[in-house]
């Protein structure tokens, strides 16, 4: 009897392990040791910022859309890829069923992502790519196409020509460097008379920012416009024309959105920015990567697409849909 007994109860343990490992990818062991649910962590690029809280909403709502759990976090700063990559480490080490990654520096997660995918670990890669075709996808805006249009509104606001600055907000992820020559060689192509005086990197951070326009500003008296390539670029801009008073002289044209920029259009001190659908990403990551875990086809790219707005249509309904505050 306690023979009998004993292999009831064996049986009964085999079949819930496999109960189990059916609800993660490849039978990797990717539920939550907490629960049932299948376990998506998603490194972002950052915390701090609006678009990257947008983005954690986006994906939330999916997670509770597909009945996933996600975890959502990034470094404090976006110059940190050191404490990136031990993110990415520390989300791997619980053997998560998939992984939605946004790159800091575009080559250095590539042993950690090779890892993930020999262990059977879908990877997603959002807003920013990887130099490598682990992921199965990329859900992100079209950045180079992004910010050619913002070259061209550029070059429309100042007569096409005259010298302008470039704060890009890194070189090293894919974002960084598709904004920065999808602006730069739309002017090149487009605008022989306007002249890209410097580009210089501020981290994403914009209190650098601030500092390096400054800087330009003073070295390049005559300077009639700046492109910002992200939140904390193009709010450095504006807190730096509105410090040495050069509102109303300075075109600036930016990227992605937050109450910063909005109350800057709205004033006038900016003259419009390229907003992407940061919710639109977060959700389309953790959709991907439920239906990769699912064996699902998915798409080698998503485009969240990307939208201009000024003080003309600041307030459209499609335009309201994807800014954040």
């Amino acid at each position: 009897m306690l023979v009998t007994a004993m292999a009831i109860l064996l049986l009964s343990a085999c079949g819930s392990n496999n109960d189990a490992s059916s609800k993660s990818s490849g039978g990797n062991g990717g539920t939550k040791a907490s629960g049932d649910k299948i376990y998506i962590p998603i490194i972002s690029k950052g915390f701090q910022h609006q678009f990257w809280q947008a983005v954690k909403s986006g994906a939330e709502k999916a997670a509770t859309e597909f009945n996933v759990e996600i975890t959502f976090e990034g470094p404090e700063t976006e110059a940190q890829v050191d404490k990136q990559i031990e993110m990415l480490q520390a989300a791997l080490d619980k053997k998560p069923s998939a992984i939605g990654f946004a790159a800091l520096d575009s080559q250095a997660s590539i042993p950690l992502l090779q890892k993930a995918k020999d262990a059977g670990i879908p990877v997603i890669a959002f807003d920013s790519g990887v130099d490598s075709d682990i992921p199965l996808t990329t859900a992100s805006t079209d950045n180079v196409a992004a910010a050619a249009l913002a070259a061209d509104k550029m070059a429309e606001l100042i007569g096409g020509t005259g010298e302008i600055g470039v704060i890009v907000h890194d070189q090293t992820s894919v974002t960084g460097v598709n904004r920065r020559d999808g602006f730069v060689n739309r002017i090149k192509e487009k605008y022989p008379d306007i002249k890209i005086v410097d580009i210089q990197y501020g981290g994403g951070d914009h209190l650098k920012s601030t500092d390096l326009a400054k800087a330009m500003m003073q070295a390049h008296p005559n300077l009639k416009g700046f492109f910002g390539s992200n939140e904390g670029s193009a709010v450095g801009i504006i807190n730096a024309v509105t410090e040495l008073k050069k509102e109303g002289q300075i075109t600036i044209i930016g990227f992605d959105s937050g109450k910063a920029q909005i109350d800057a259009i709205k004033s006038g001190v900016m003259a419009g920015a390229i907003t992407q659908n940061p919710v639109g990403i977060g959700y389309e990551t953790v959709k991907a990567a439920v239906e990769a875990i699912r064996g699902e086809k998915v798409e080698s790219t998503i485009d969240t697409g990307f939208y201009y707005y000024d003080k003309t249509n600041i307030e459209n309904d499609e335009i309201k849909a994807v800014l954040y505050e």
